[in-house]
């Protein structure tokens, strides 16, 4: 007996927005499959609004718009049966938030959510990070954002700490990110990570994605603190231009890609880990498995 469902998450975020349609395949005497079907990112910074404004700009309101309409028709040719679309840091944090919530709602159909921290932190715990680590041994889970980053102690297969801070890409970029922040983010991973030996950082976000296929390594081998402290001096070292028509890096991924290593890197020094793994996992799916597992509220599609 084989049953498919199609699911979908909405992630937006603070550098940009994300659409993942992922198939549930479900067959007798076997294990669930969640295979990927379709990934969108649309690069709308809505962080560089709010961490300096405070507000969502006008023409970054009609791009929101205008790509939750064209979510929307995709789900309905993918035949998505249910969905969830969170908003995170940026859309937080920003005053006309809820009014542009209620507006994408009232022209789209789509119902978005704005979550904290805490609850972005315990859907990305949902993925499937079970399947990629060694349940006897100790890790940092760091997954980077636009406007904040997310931390996670994972010992013998279980979450044992975690944290929410508000040092991003786009904050970087911005230059307002507080120095006791930073003091505050070290010693917080010195102190849940001092403790064990031999721990090693899993990282998740775009950047980190990037980086990863670039080493050309197999999905099962780490990045080195050698490599990435390498790669982080390189990327230093050409200009923004250089970094897109030499590095052939996106335009709105050559400039955060500096911060986002920045960030990897201080949590692997501040741990004492020397390798990170890259999973590519994220936001966008644990809520797929949370809408599988009826973990989250979500939302049937109407046709």
């Amino acid at each position: 007996m084989l049953s498919i469902r199609t699911y979908a998450a909405i992630d937006i975020g603070s550098n940009a927005v994300r659409l993942l349609i992922s198939n549930i395949i479900e067959e007798q005497d076997k294990p669930i499959r969640f295979k990927k079907s379709s990934l969108v990112r649309v690069p709308i910074r809505l962080g560089t609004d709010v961490f300096i404004d405070k507000t969502i700009s006008s023409e970054n309101i009609e791009r929101m718009l205008d790509t939750m309409l064209a979510f929307k028709l995709l789900m309905k040719s993918h035949k998505v049966e249910r969905y969830k679309a969170c908003a995170t840091s940026a859309m937080r944090e920003a005053i006309n938030g809820k009014d542009i919530v209620k507006l994408i709602f009232k022209q789209s159909d789509i119902e978005i959510d704005i979550i904290d921290g805490e609850e972005e932190a315990t859907i990305i715990a949902a993925t499937d990070l079970n399947n990629f680590i060694d349940k006897n041994k100790t890790y940092l889970y760091v997954d980077v954002g636009g406007g904040s980053t997310e931390f996670t102690v994972i010992r013998n297969g279980k979450a044992l700490a975690s944290k929410s801070v508000k040092i991003g890409t786009v904050r970087l970029l911005n230059n307002i990110v507080k120095k006791n922040t930073w003091v505050d983010l070290k010693q917080w991973i010195i102190n849940n990570t001092k403790a064990y030996e031999d721990i090693e950082v899993i990282g998740s976000g775009g950047n980190i994605n990037k980086i990863f296929k670039i080493s050309g390594k197999a999905i099962t081998k780490p990045l080195t603190y050698f490599y990435l402290t390498a790669y982080y001096n390189l990327l230093k070292s050409y200009s923004y231009e250089e970094r897109i028509t030499e590095l052939d890096l996106n335009q709105d991924r050559a400039d955060v890609i500096i911060p986002a290593t920045r960030i990897y890197l201080s949590a692997m020094k501040w741990s004492g880990a020397k390798h990170l793994f890259v999973p590519k996992i994220g936001l966008s799916d644990g809520i797929i498995k949370s809408i599988y597992n009826k973990t989250v509220s979500n939302t049937t599609l109407n046709y």
